[in-house]
């Protein structure tokens, strides 16, 4: 029998306890050194400022004017709007959570007196974006497939009763049904909704439950690498004006990267985190 040296023994060894290392710690130097920690969640602009309080996106000329708006009539989804999900992920044994959004979102709402009678929402899937662009990939082929399917759209099927009407900074709940449209899927959702006036806007804040079979959307585990939940949460952030509102845009998924959006959808995000979302006050 042929004696293989110490030295070429303990090299050996060593580098299987390196490789063992590396399986082991390779998902946890990712998720907390490179990837870094998930967007904040949306808030509305009375809680984007406070201590320890997350802070939500707004676009260039969202501000609202100081001076608050009669509340009835049409009310149009404008600038400082974000759709996206949130979902929680196990790569390899480690905990992330997953983030995408977008801004490319429209339509309008109607106030009649104390109720808002009627209202209709609609997202360009094909524009949403996390922090990862293999993510990316996934959420519009196999997940989404936004080439088939290029929006998500919320109807509202019920009145929903405002009783007085709030004043101006005023953060108030409310119950909102309707159909929720997605993955060419339309079902019924009941959700809790806060609302808040805040000079010349309207800012609606919600996080919706969806459980993904519910329609027909893929499970967005991969091949045993990236396993999540069978549910996930749609985060919507309305900033809503009597001015003119955001114009309707569906873009397709672009090649590049895997990344959605194209012309007039916001811009791909360069770092590995998705920066944090902010709301000015009103």
């Amino acid at each position: 029998m042929v004696k293989r040296p110490a030295h070429l023994v303990r090299w050996v060894a060593v580098g299987v306890g390196v490789v063992v290392v590396l399986g082991a710690g390779g998902p946890f130097v990712f998720i907390h050194f490179i990837e870094g920690p998930a967007p904040a969640k949306l808030s509305l602009p009375s809680s984007s400022s406070g201590p320890g309080g997350s802070r939500s996106s707004t676009a260039t000329g969202a501000v609202a004017s100081s001076a608050a708006v009669p509340v009835t009539g049409v009310w149009n989804v404008g600038a400082g709007s974000v759709v996206g999900y949130r979902v929680q992920e196990v790569l390899v044994g480690q905990q992330s959570t997953a983030v995408g959004r977008t801004s490319e979102v429209w339509g309008s709402l109607t106030v009649l007196g104390t109720s808002v009678s009627k209202g209709s929402f609609t997202a360009n899937m094909g524009s949403v974006v996390s922090d990862q662009p293999q993510r990316n990939a996934q959420f519009d082929g196999r997940i989404m497939d936004v080439s088939a399917y290029p929006t998500a759209n919320f109807v509202l099927t019920k009145p929903i009763a405002l009783g007085s009407v709030p004043a101006n900074g005023t953060v108030k709940s409310f119950e909102a049904t309707g159909d929720l449209t997605m993955h060419g899927e339309t079902k019924p959702v009941t959700f809790s909704l806060s609302a808040e006036r805040s000079g010349a806007s309207i800012y609606v804040l919600a996080d919706i439950n969806i459980v993904f079979a519910n329609w027909g959307i893929a499970n967005p585990s991969f091949t045993g690498f990236v396993t999540t939940q069978d549910h996930g949460t749609l985060e919507v952030l309305l900033r809503l004006t009597k001015g003119t509102g955001n114009v309707a845009q569906t873009s397709p998924p672009t090649s590049q990267g895997g990344f959605g959006g194209g012309p007039g959808g916001p811009p791909t995000v360069p770092s590995t985190t998705v920066p944090p979302l902010t709301v000015p006050k009103g």
